[in-house]
């Protein structure tokens, strides 16, 4: 049943001209600049794509665009979907599952996350070298999983070194501040207590959201190179915590924003 889902979306989506595109982009809460650096041939809503979620939060569009970046042939979700919107974890990955049947061979995330490591400031950038998933679930623990590949995912690189190092190197020459570190990923949608705080700091943790974990796992399992970066919108300190802005977390990420654009089209061009 879900594979047939699959292909019937694929299918619209090719028949629509999303043809071969090379790498797959989500982006995440305020970072939807980096679509205006697209030549954009393709777009269309997610209502409008069978079996396809639709986009609740009101910062995230919700559009499937395809077009060409950096050379290369791209499809970008602009607008992700998220376990606190009340979907279930298929349904939340299904974007990653989609644009691998189209073809992608690599996936570049987006986020925005709060900083747990005291070190990280509001406005800075961190590339993800490892994670954990505190969601309580997997988007692999399903019935048809089997059927799209390995469910015992090996996750000793769920972030691909080769990519990550080509990034650190673009931050480099680029003069941008990229930190590096590991990801909670937690079920939201209410911002963590200073005792949650205090754990995801005793668990090694530098940033932490509401997302990302379970679109790489999908990506490991059906073999896509993955890298991810978050855009660090808040201070999580348990010792000083201040009541927290939506609207300026918004604003930070979108500040914040040109780094990612930098690092990315960068990042593509190379690939």
């Amino acid at each position: 049943m879900k594979q047939k889902q699959l292909l019937e979306t694929a299918e619209l989506l090719k028949k629509s001209g999303f043809l071969n595109p090379e790498i797959g982009i989500v982006l995440g809460t305020g970072l939807g600049k980096l679509v205006d650096e697209i030549l954009i041939e393709k777009e269309i809503l997610y209502t409008e794509i069978p079996h396809f979620p639709e986009a609740t939060v009101q910062f995230h569009s919700g559009k499937l665009i395809y077009g060409t970046l950096s050379g290369k042939k791209v499809v970008v979700m602009s607008g992700r979907f998220h376990l606190y919107e009340g979907y279930n974890l298929w349904e939340v990955t299904y974007g990653i599952r989609t644009m691998h049947a189209l073809g992608i061979k690599t996936l570049l995330i987006s986020n925005a996350a709060g900083a747990i490591n005291l070190n990280y400031k509001k406005g800075d950038v961190m590339l993800i070298n490892d994670h954990l998933n505190l969601q309580g679930n997997s988007p692999l623990a399903f019935k048809e999983a089997a059927n799209f590949g390995n469910i015992f995912v090996d996750m000793f690189e769920p972030y691909s070194e080769k990519i990550n190092s080509k990034l650190k190197e673009i931050a480099k020459h680029n003069n941008i501040q990229l930190h590096q570190g590991v990801y909670a990923c937690v079920l939201g949608p209410q911002l963590e207590t200073k005792a949650e705080y205090r754990i995801l700091q005793i668990l090694e943790a530098d940033a932490v959201g509401m997302s990302t974990v379970p679109e790489v796992i999908v990506a490991k399992q059906l073999n896509i190179a993955c890298a991810a970066i978050s855009i660090l919108t808040d201070e999580c300190n348990p010792s000083n915590l201040k009541p927290i802005n939506i609207k300026e977390i918004i604003e930070i990420a979108s500040k914040a924003e040109p780094k990612i654009i930098t690092l990315f089209k960068s990042l593509i061009a190379d690939l």
